[in-house]
C-alpha cells in the first residue's frame, strides 16, 4: 500500500511521537485532544496527520462487518485490524478496544487478553468499558504495565443490560457517573472516555479526574473528542444525534459508482488511455 497521499497539516511543526504520558499531561491545556477511530491502514494513514490519538473501535463489528451492535467482534477482530492501523499510523497514540467477552470474567483473564492484543498489534494501550466494577482489573493491568484507556457513561457493550443504546440524561444517575470516573483513575487509567452523556454531567466528571476526558456525545469542556471516522465523514446516512458530518462520502460513492456502471454498459470504460498497448519483441 501507497503512503505517499499528501495530507494538509495545521503546521510544518515536526510532531513528535504521541506517549501516554504526553497524552495525559494534555488534562486542562488549552488545546483540546483529537481523537478519531480506524480499522485501515490508509484511513489510519490519513487521520494520523491531525489525530492526537486512533482509536481501533469494536464499533468495526457495526461499520465494517455490518453487525447489529458491538457484541459480536471478537479478539481475531480485534487484532487484526489493530495491525492494519498499526501500519499506517506513525504519530498518533493507537489505542485497541478489548471486545466483550475479553476482560470482565477476571483481572488474569483480562491481562492475558490485553497483553496478545499488544503484542500482536504493536499498539501502545487498550481501552475497556466500565466503572467501579471494574476498576480491579484497571488496576491489575495497569500495575503490570499495560496501560488503559477507560469508558464510563453509555456503554455499547451493556446494552443489553440498559435496553439499547440510552444516552444518560436522568441527574439521579449523574453521581453513579462520576464514581465510575474517580475510580477507573484511582485504579491507574490514563484517561477516560465520556460517551452520551447530558453536557452538564460531562463537566462535572471533567472537573472530577485529574486524567483526560475525551467525550463522545458528552461536552466541548471534555479534554478532547473522538467521533467514528466513518460516521464524520458522511459514510452513513443515519448517524446519532452528537454525530457532526464533515463530508458526504456516501452520495460522492454513490455518483462514482453510478457513473462507473453506466461507462462499463456503454463500453466508454476502459478508453484508450486505461489499456496497455501491444509491445513488439
Amino acid at each position: 500500500m501507497s503512503t505517499t497521499s499528501s495530507v494538509s497539516k495545521k503546521s510544518d511543526t515536526p510532531r513528535k511521537k504521541m506517549t501516554v504520558p504526553n497524552f495525559t499531561a494534555r488534562k486542562g491545556g488549552d488545546e483540546p485532544l483529537v481523537c478519531l477511530t480506524a480499522y485501515t491502514a490508509h484511513v489510519a494513514h490519513l487521520v494520523d496527520a491531525e489525530a492526537d490519538m486512533i482509536l481501533v473501535g469494536d464499533s468495526l463489528g457495526m461499520v465494517i462487518h455490518g453487525m447489529p451492535n458491538t457484541l459480536g467482534v471478537t479478539m481475531e477482530h480485534m487484532i487484526m485490524h489493530g495491525q492494519a492501523v498499526m501500519r499506517g499510523a506513525n504519530k498518533a497514540l493507537v489505542v485497541v478496544d478489548m471486545p466483550f467477552g475479553s476482560f470482565e470474567e477476571s483481572p488474569e483473564v483480562a491481562f492475558r487478553n490485553a497483553s496478545r492484543i499488544i503484542k500482536e498489534t504493536g499498539c501502545t494501550a487498550i481501552k475497556l468499558e466500565g466503572g467501579r466494577e471494574m476498576a480491579p482489573t484497571i488496576r491489575h493491568l495497569a500495575a503490570r504495565g499495560i496501560p488503559v484507556m477507560a469508558h464510563v457513561g453509555l456503554m455499547p457493550q451493556q446494552m443489553n443490560t440498559a435496553g439499547g443504546f440510552k444516552a444518560v440524561r436522568d441527574e439521579d444517575v449523574w453521581e453513579d457517573v462520576i464514581a465510575d470516573a474517580k475510580a477507573v483513575e484511582e485504579a491507574g487509567a490514563f484517561s477516560v472516555v465520556v460517551e452520551g452523556v447530558a453536557e452538564k454531567l460531562a463537566d462535572k466528571v471533567t472537573k472530577n479526574v485529574n486524567i483526560p476526558t475525551i467525550g463522545i456525545g458528552a461536552s466541548a469542556k471534555c479534554d478532547g473528542q473522538i467521533l467514528v471516522f466513518e460516521d464524520m465523514i458522511g459514510l452513513f446516512p443515519r448517524v446519532p444525534t452528537f454525530v457532526k458530518r464533515y463530508g458526504n462520502m456516501e452520495d460522492m460513492m454513490v455518483d462514482a459508482i453510478s457513473r462507473y456502471a453506466g461507462e462499463v454498459r456503454d463500453r466508454s470504460f476502459p478508453a484508450e488511455e486505461h489499456t496497455y498497448k501491444a509491445k513488439k519483441s
